[in-house]
C-alpha cells in the first residue's frame, strides 16, 4: 500500500507500507553412504559397549549392490522437512519539512523460522537445526540545502539480528556411548565417518544464538566549486553483540572399521556450556572526495578515506588469551592494539572520440576491512569459563578423560593482530555499437594484505621425518589460579594470509524492437588464497605459504544470460500486459580438496587443518558413469601408503605432509535456468492487477554436491558424489515453482 498522507500535506508528505509473506513447504532428498547390512550386525558386539551401540539404529538401513571385484557398498536415502516461514514489514515515510529540508525515515522488521537439513554438513535425515529470527533496520536521513552549490545529509541508522539455533535431533551423548561432560539433552557430537563420507548428529556449535545491534551515525556534506565536486564527511559506528553458544563436541573416524570399533580419529568437546559474551566494537571514519570534471571528455575521482577501528571489548571481562612469551593465560580487556588506516582512492572517466561511444574507465582503491567478531569471541571460551578439549587417535568411552589430561584447546589472537586490506583496480572499455546494442571489456584484480588465518600454535613438532611421536611446542600452561594443565592444539588467530584475485569480464547487452532486451555477461576469473576462511585450516601451522592454491569460492568461467520479452499480444484486457522473463546462468565447479586421515600435526579437524596426500599420478577427474548403488565416481584413483604401489594416484602416510596442492582438483559445475510469466491486467485508471508465475530450476538439472575427498587405501567411496548442490534454504534444492498474485492502486 502506498500514497500521500491526508491530503492537507499534498507535496510535503509521503507514506509508503508494505508486508511480504512466505510459507513454503519442501523437503531435502538426503543420499548418503552408510555403514553394510553386515557392518550394521557388528555394533551388536562393539567394543565401545551398548549404550554405544544405539548409534546404529540412527543410520538408515541402506540398498546394497557389490561390485564386480567383490566390494559391498551401502547407500540410503530419506527425505527431510525443510519448511520455511517468513514476515517482513516496512514503513517509508518522506517529508518535506522546507524548501531546504527533506526528512526521510525507514523502519523494516521481519520474522522467519526454518529448518534446514544439511545445511552444518550433515548427510543423513532426522539431524540439522531449526532456527528462528526476528530482524529490524531503521534510518533516519535529512537533506538540508544550503544554496545551490552546498546540501548536506545527515544520518543516523541502526539493524539488529536476533537469531537462535536449536539441534532438530536432541539427545545427552554419554546415553549413546559418548561421554562428554555435558549432562543436558542439547545433542550428539557431530560424527564423521571418512571414508563412507558420513555427517550426522550435532551440528557442532549448536545451541546457539546471537543478539547483535549496530548504530551508524553519519554525515556528508557536498560542495560544488567551478569543475569539481566535493564530498567531505564521516561516520560513527558502535557495535554491540551478546551470543551464547553450546557444544556437544566433534567426534571424526577415519573408516567405518574404526566407527564399529568406537575408536576415534579425533574428538573435541567442552563439559562447560552455554558460552556467553557480550562485546563491543567502536569505530569511526572519515573521507574527502573530489570529482574533477578536467574537460569534456575527461573526469577524475580522487579520493582519501581514514579510518579507526577500535580493539573489541568484552563487557563481563571475559576475554582470556594466550600468552606463548609466558606460557600462560591472562585476562586482557584489549586482545591486539587498535588500528589506523589511511586508504587513498583514484578513479577516471574518460570518452574517447567525445561522443559518448566508447567510455574508457579505470580505479584504484586501497580498502580496509574491519576484523568481524569470531577473530575474539573465541577468547570467552578458555579457562576458567570455558573447558574446550581437543584429543586424537582415543577409544570413544575415555576420550573426555584422556582429553582432560591432555588436550585442552584454547583459543588466542596475535596482540599484534592488524586490519585486512585488500588493494582493488580495474580498468574497462564501453562501446555504444549501434541499434540499441552495447558491448563491454574490462579487468578487475585484487590483492589482499594481512588477511586473517587461523594457525596451530602448538602444532606437534618431530625430531626427524621418521620419528613417530611428536612434542608440543607448549606442552603446559599455567592458568589465572595459578594451576598448570597440560595444553593440547592452540587456535591461533593471526593476521598473516594473502590473496589475489585477476578476472576478465565482458558484458554485452541489446534492446531490440517488439519489446525484447537482453543482457549477457562472462566472467573468467581466478582467486588464490591460503585459507578462504571456510573450514579447512592450512595443512601446516608452521609454513603456511605451503597452503596458497586456488580460493574455495573460485569458479574460473561464469556465463549469465538474463532477457525480458513484453509478448506483442494487443487488442483486448485478456490479450494485453504478458511479460517473459528468463535468468540462465552456467559455471564451472568450485575446488576441491583432498585430505587424509593423518593425525601427524595432531588434529584433523577442520579448524586446525587437515593433511594432505602426495600425489603420484594425476587421477581421471570428471563425471563418470553411476555405479550400482546410484554413487557418481568423480575422482577416479587409487591411495596407498607406499609410493612404489603400481598405479598409485595418492600417497596417504601416517608421517609427514604431502606435497598435493591445496584445492588443486576442480569440482562439478552449475548450471541453472529460472523463468518468470507475467500478466498485467488494467482494472481501473489507476489500478492493475498482477499474477506471476516463476519457475526455479525449470529443466530441474542435476548439480551434483563434492564427492567424499578424504582418501584413505580402505575406502569404497572416496571420489564418489552422493547427493546434489547446496543446501535447502529458500531457495530449494530443485525445480521450484511460485505463484502469486496483487492488486497495484
Amino acid at each position: 500500500m502506498s500514497g500521500p498522507v491526508p491530503f492537507i500535506l499534498k507535496d510535503k508528505a509521503f507514506l509508503f507500507l508494505s508486508y511480504e509473506g512466505l510459507r513454503q513447504t519442501q523437503a531435502l532428498l538426503l543420499t548418503s553412504n552408510v555403514p553394510t547390512l553386515a557392518q550394521r550386525t557388528q555394533f551388536t558386539n562393539t567394543n565401545a559397549g551398548t549404550p554405544y551401540a544405539k548409534l546404529i539404529t540412527l543410520i538408515p538401513v541402506g540398498v546394497q549392490t557389490t561390485s564386480a571385484t567383490g566390494v559391498t557398498t551401502a547407500v540410503a536415502t530419506g527425505s527431510s522437512p525443510g519448511p520455511v516461514k517468513t514476515d517482513q514489514y516496512s514503513g517509508d515515510f518522506l517529508y518535506n519539512t522546507s524548501t531546504k529540508d527533506t526528512l526521510h525515515l525507514y523502519y523494516a522488521w521481519q520474522q522467519d523460522a526454518r529448518t534446514e537439513p544439511n545445511l552444518q554438513g550433515n548427510t543423513i535425515a532426522g539431524f540439522g537445526d531449526h532456527r528462528t529470527a526476528h530482524r529490524q533496520i531503521g534510518t533516519i536521513n535529512e537533506v538540508h540545502i544550503f544554496s545551490p552549490n552546498v546540501v548536506n545529509e545527515a544520518r543516523f541508522g541502526f539493524n539488529r539480528i536476533a537469531i537462535s539455533f536449536v539441534d532438530s535431533f536432541n539427545a545427552v551423548s554419554s546415553d549413546y556411548g559418548i561421554p562428554n561432560g555435558v549432562t543436558t539433552p542439547i545433542g550428539l557430537p557431530q560424527i564423521t565417518v571418512s571414508d563412507l563420507g558420513l555427517n550426522f548428529g550435532g551440528p557442532s556449535g549448536f545451541p546457539q544464538g546471537r543478539f547483535v545491534t549496530t548504530g551508524v551515525l553519519s554525515d556528508t556534506l557536498t560542495y560544488l566549486k567551478g569543475k569539481h565536486s566535493i564530498k567531505t564527511g564521516g561516520e560513527f559506528r558502535r557495535f554491540e553483540g551478546n551470543n551464547y553458544q553450546n557444544t556437544a563436541g566433534t567426534v571424526g573416524f577415519t573408516t567405518t572399521a574404526s566407527f564399529i570399533a568406537g575408536f576415534a580419529n579425533n574428538y573435541t568437546a567442552n563439559s562447560i556450556n552455554p558460552v556467553n559474551s557480550r562485546i563491543f566494537i567502536s569505530a569511526v571514519g572519515a573521507f574527502v572526495e573530489d570529482t574533477y570534471k578536467v574537460n569534456a571528455r575527461l573526469s577524475l575521482e580522487l579520493g582519501f578515506r581514514y579510518e579507526w577501528n577500535g580493539t573489541p571489548a568484552e563487557g563481563g571481562h571475559r576475554f582470556i588469551t594466550f600468552n606463548p612469551t609466558t606460557s600462560a593465560f591472562q585476562q586482557v580487556n584489549q586482545p591486539y592494539k587498535q588500528n589506523n588506516n589511511y586508504e587513498p582512492r583514484l578513479g577516471f572517466i574518460y570518452d574517447i572520440s567525445g561522443k559518448g561511444k566508447t567510455t574508457v574507465r579505470g580505479a584504484y582503491g586501497y580498502l580496509v576491512d574491519q576484523p568481524i567478531i569470531s577473530a575474539v569471541t573465541g577468547l570467552t571460551t578458555n579457562p576458567p569459563l570455558s573447558n574446550p578439549l581437543q584429543t586424537t587417535n582415543v577409544p570413544v568411552g575415555t576420550a573426555l578423560a584422556l582429553a582432560g589430561a591432555s588436550g585442552l584447546a584454547p583459543f588466542s589472537v596475535n596482540p599484534n593482530f592488524k586490519n585486512g586490506y585488500i588493494e582493488g583496480y580495474n580498468l574497462n572499455v564501453q562501446q555504444d555499437l549501434g541499434r540499441g546494442a552495447a558491448l563491454q571489456v574490462g579487468y578487475i584484480g585484487s590483492s589482499g594484505h594481512h588477511l586473517r588465518l587461523n594457525i596451530n600454535l602448538n602444532q606437534l613438532v618431530y625430531a626427524s621425518p621418521t620419528t613417530i611421536v611428536g612434542t608440543r611446542p607448549y606442552p603446559t600452561a599455567k592458568m589465572l589460579n595459578g594451576s598448570v594443565r597440560p595444553l593440547g592444539n592452540i587456535t591461533y588467530n593471526d593476521s598473516i594470509g594473502m590473496s589475489n584475485y585477476n578476472a576478465l569480464w565482458v558484458t554485452f547487452r541489446q534492446a531490440l524492437r517488439g519489446g525484447l532486451a537482453f543482457n549477457t555477461t562472462y566472467t573468467y576469473s581466478k582467486s588464490m588464497d591460503q585459507n578462504s576462511q571456510s573450514g579447512n585450516g592450512v595443512q601446516d601451522s608452521t609454513n603456511p605459504a605451503g597452503s596458497y592454491g586456488l580460493s574455495d569460492f573460485d569458479v574460473r568461467n561464469h556465463f549469465v544470460f538474463s532477457g525480458t520479452w513484453t509478448l506483442p499480444f494487443h487488442g483486448s484486457r485478456l490479450k494485453e500486459g504478458w511479460l517473459l522473463a528468463d535468468v540462465t546462468q552456467i559455471q564451472g565447479g568450485n575446488p576441491l580438496n583432498v585430505v587424509t586421515g593423518s593425525t601427524y600435526s595432531g588434529s584433523t579437524t577442520a579448524a586446525l587443518g587437515q593433511i594432505r596426500p602426495t600425489l603420484l599420478a594425476r587421477p581421471s577427474v570428471g563425471v563418470h558413469k553411476a555405479l550400482g548403488n546410484f554413487n557418481i565416481p568423480y575422482i577416479v584413483g587409487t591411495s596407498c601408503l607406499i609410493a612404489t604401489t603400481p598405479g598409485c594416484n595418492f600417497l596417504t602416510p601416517s608421517l609427514g605432509f604431502g606435497t598435493m596442492q591445496r584445492n588443486s582438483i576442480t569440482g562439478p559445475g552449475f548450471s541453472d535456468t529460472d523463468v518468470s510469466l507475467q500478466k498485467t491486467t488494467k482494472i481501473a485508471e489507476s489500478v492493475n492487477f498482477i499474477l506471476r508465475m516463476d519457475a526455479f530450476d525449470v529443466f530441474n538439472q542435476a548439480n551434483f554436491g563434492n564427492p567424499v575427498l578424504t582418501a584413505s587405501p580402505t575406502s569404497t567411496t572416496f571420489g564418489q558424489i552422493s547427493s546434489t548442490r547446496g543446501a535447502i534454504g529458500d531457495a530449494g534444492s530443485s525445480r521450484q515453482l511460485q505463484f502469486a498474485a496483487k492488486v497495484q492502486f
